[in-house]
């Protein structure tokens, strides 16, 4: 399995918003273009999925496939940026024809977190890296730091991340690839094709609103799974608004997530600020 490694877009570089998921409308999406093509001259578009409505998703699964296909093989298009999240990748995963994509190589960046784990799952298998980041819609509600950190990633400038080591962990320099993504995401995955391989690697999760107990039953699945075996550690980001019972469950996330992973020698990095 090749690597790709990404250098980052440049000047008059094309990005195409469109729907993989829920719908999303051109006025919504003017803010989101408008700090893209303020970064070095970046030329921005939309697929045929904006403004489509089908329900709740952005046109119908055929459109949502022809239209991500178009840009995948559009080399004119050197990154996709999902516009909106929630649920309907995984019904066009299998559709999608990611061959001709693997083997040129030519490459483009795919953008976007939360029900994207589908396609970062399916890439990270295939070699590919792909951008864990917010969607176009959220952008005005995102921090000067998150929006600067993006913009680093989007461009292939380097950045250091330092987060407070409270937990007392080991000093250690580990130097491993990071696959992953949105924990619920990754669970509907198990089994699949689009289930990243985790041997050798940082596991990334994080979650949002959410039982407790959903959180535990992942983790077990993961766990008993064997992907949890051979990481070179466990990154989690936010577990935002969990949700609990009348009868507590009796543990937090943090608490459910290092019970089951207190066998393993690798280090578990919580409050990782990814999004935020």
């Amino acid at each position: 399995m090749r690597e790709f490694t990404y250098t980052g877009l440049k000047k008059n570089d094309h990005v195409r918003i469109l729907c993989t998921a829920r719908s999303a409308v051109q006025a919504d999406l003017r803010p989101a273009r408008e700090l893209l093509e303020s970064w070095g001259g970046l030329r921005v578009s939309y697929g045929k999925t904006i403004g489509a409505i089908n329900h709740q998703f952005g046109g119908t699964t055929s459109l949502r496939v022809t239209d991500f296909q178009v840009a995948l093989n559009d080399e004119d298009i050197d990154a996709i940026w999902i516009a909106r999240g929630g649920y309907g990748t995984v019904q066009i995963i299998d559709d999608i024809n990611f061959s001709a994509f693997a083997k040129a190589d030519f490459k483009k960046l795919i953008i976007g977190y939360s029900d994207v784990t589908v396609l970062h799952g399916h890439l990270q298998n295939l070699g590919i890296a792909s951008l864990h980041n917010f969607m176009p819609l959220e952008f005005s509600d995102k921090s000067k730091g998150c929006v600067e950190s993006f913009k680093k990633a989007l461009l292939g400038q380097i950045q250091v991340i330092k987060i407070t080591n409270k937990q007392g962990l080991q000093i250690q320099e580990i130097k491993a690839p990071i696959v992953g993504g949105n924990l619920s995401i990754l669970y509907s995955l198990l089994g699949s094709n689009s289930f990243p391989v985790t041997d050798g690697c940082f596991l990334f999760i994080e979650d949002v609103d959410e039982y407790l107990y959903h959180i535990e039953r992942m983790m077990y699945g993961l766990k008993r799974a064997g992907h949890l075996d051979h990481l070179k550690g466990l990154i989690v980001g936010g577990m935002s608004d969990m949700r609990d019972h009348d009868i507590p469950f009796g543990k937090n996330a943090r608490e459910i997530i290092t019970d089951l992973t207190n066998s393993y020698n690798f280090p578990v990095i919580f409050n990782f600020p990814a999004g935020i």
